[in-house]
Order: structure tokens, then C-alpha cells, then sequence
């Protein structure tokens, strides 16, 4: 089990070792024909921990085919081997994030931020440092903590202990549930060993991202899956009462599991989201424009502008 990559669907290997990335997990960028007119407006899409660009590009796609300029990479240690995932951590996968938004600031008339589990921590956290240039977040499942018992001593047992398998059933150990996806014969693309060493840096994305949810000041629309076998509800709930400088609308995925943006929500999901991206301009265009940083240290209707824990 130490040497498996990735799994898919198929278990064909190249020479390496290793099975030939599919075209779906690679990064992508889509262009839209403007015929010369304005600039476009741009949405990066960010896939989660152990993913790859496959588990977003259909909801990519979906907003490419409407008009608007689609940027996804590839994070850094991600489609490759769990091994290489295990080299890099949160400023690593942040810098790629980060690199991407500029890249489309610099093109687009303006920028949205969308991500899937902890590529949706990353949108937040562009929208933390980039204030007024992020001119709305997205997300899907987003991870911003746990409650799982024991996870403090993750950075100790990555010493003794380098992965966990991910569990077909969910919450074994702390390996998340290989593609928890509720509609039948969909796959997620992915690792099927989870680093501990990335899963202790996730928990230092988490402690910088989640003090400094209160300098968001555009909208945040967030899409949280009822029955989530990866992402417990308090990460949701954090969400809500951390957001306090800008609206923000929660909407509940009853068909669905953690990968939404692959299950039987994802309509859902992408239409909503090309909503939001076309919305008028709202209220919080008068939030000031900087807020300062934080030192470092169930079957409900949507809930709209709510900032508070529920």
C-alpha cells in the first residue's frame, strides 16, 4: 500500500508505476470568445486535499460554457503520490491558489473564488488577504476544523505513523471516505492514502483562516451537504458566525455527500453558483474595503445573511 498513487476507476499503470493522470484531473483554463469586447469575468475553482482538478471540472465547465473565464490548477503535491503530497504543505498549495487569482486579476474584469472542501478554505482565505478584489467566494463543503477526538497529536503521529488509508466506510482513524459520493457509480479521482503530515498542515490552514473569516467583506454564497461523511456541520457553523463584514447564504444539500460538485446536487450547485456571479450589485459594496488581520494564535431552507451560529 505505501507505493499506491492515486486511484481511479482503472488500474492500468504507465512505466512508472503510477497510472497515467486521466485528461479529467489535469489543470484547466477556459477562454471565453469575448469578440474584443470587455474583459471576461474570471472564477478560479479549486479542488480539495488528495483531489484533483476532476472532482471541479464539470462545475468549471458549466460556468466556462456561460461566458465566464475558468481557471483551475493543479495543487501543488496533488495527482501525483500520496508520498508527494506529504513534501508540501498549506503555503504551498495557498501559493498556487494565489498565483492562479493573480493571473486572472490581471485579464478579468473581475474575480470570484469557488472551491470544494479544503480548495473552498483556500477561496476564503484569498478573499481574507485580497479584499476588495475577490468579488465573491463559493464554496462547497468547507473544511475549517474538526471534531474529531485526538487530532491534536496528528503532527506526533505522522512521526511514527506517514498515512492512513482512506476509509471505504468513513472515520477510520482520520483518513476521509474514498469518493463519498452518494450517487451510484460515481468515482472522485484522487488518493487513496492520506498524508498526515498534509493533514496536520491542513490544521494550520485552518487556525489562520478561521480568525480571519471577519475580513471577507464580499459575498459568500456556501453550499454545506446534509449528510457529509468527511466535513462534520461545525465547520459550517464556523462559517456562519465567522463571516461578519459581508453577507452570507447558506444553502443545505440534501442529496448529497461530501464530493456534491460530482453528486446528485451538483446542478444545484452550478446553476446557483452562475446566480450569484450575475447577481446585481448588493449592499456590501459599502463594507470597508480593509479589515485588519487577526494575529496568528437537517432539513432547514436555504439561510440567508445570517452571520451567527446556528
Amino acid at each position: 500500500m505505501a507505493g499506491r498513487g492515486w486511484r481511479t476507476p482503472s488500474r492500468r499503470r504507465g512505466t512508472t508505476g503510477l497510472a497515467p493522470l486521466p485528461s479529467t484531473a489535469k489543470p484547466f483554463q477556459l477562454t471565453p470568445d469575448t469578440g474584443g469586447r470587455d474583459n471576461p469575468v474570471g472564477v478560479l475553482v479549486l479542488h480539495g486535499i488528495t483531489g484533483t482538478p476532476h472532482s471541479v471540472r464539470a462545475w468549471g465547465e458549466y460556468l466556462g460554457a456561460a461566458g465566464l473565464a475558468v481557471s483551475c490548477p493543479l495543487l501543488p503535491g496533488h495527482g501525483t503520490r500520496w508520498q508527494d503530497l506529504a513534501a508540501t504543505g498549506w503555503r504551498d498549495w495557498y501559493r498556487a491558489a494565489d498565483d492562479a487569482f493573480a493571473e486572472l486579476h490581471a485579464r478579468c474584469s473581475s474575480v470570484f473564488v469557488m472551491g470544494l472542501s479544503m480548495g473552498a478554505t483556500l477561496a476564503l482565505r484569498l478573499a481574507e488577504e485580497h479584499g476588495v478584489q475577490v468579488a465573491g467566494v463559493v464554496t462547497v463543503n468547507p473544511t475549517l476544523g474538526t471534531d474529531r477526538r485526538g487530532t491534536s497529536l496528528i503532527p506526533y503521529v505522522a512521526t511514527v505513523l506517514p498515512s492512513v488509508g482512506a476509509s471505504p466506510a468513513g472515520g477510520r482513524l482520520w483518513g476521509p471516505k474514498y469518493s463519498d459520493i452518494k450517487a451510484p457509480g460515481t468515482q472522485d479521482i484522487g488518493y487513496d492514502r492520506f498524508s498526515l503530515r498534509a493533514f496536520a498542515s491542513l490544521r494550520q490552514l485552518w487556525a489562520v483562516t478561521l480568525p480571519d473569516l471577519h475580513r471577507i467583506v464580499c459575498p459568500v454564497l456556501t453550499f454545506r451537504s446534509v449528510t457529509d461523511h468527511v466535513v462534520e456541520p461545525s465547520s459550517g457553523r464556523r462559517l456562519l458566525a465567522g463571516v461578519t463584514h459581508a453577507p452570507i447564504t447558506e444553502q443545505l444539500l440534501h442529496d448529497s455527500y461530501h464530493v456534491a460538485t460530482l453528486d446528485n446536487d451538483k446542478e444545484r450547485i452550478f446553476a446557483g453558483s452562475l446566480r450569484f456571479v450575475r447577481r446585481p450589485p448588493t449592499a456590501s459594496a459599502s463594507v470597508p474595503a480593509a479589515v485588519p488581520a487577526t494575529p496568528d494564535s437537517d432539513g432547514s431552507p436555504d439561510r440567508p445573511a445570517t452571520n451567527r451560529l446556528l
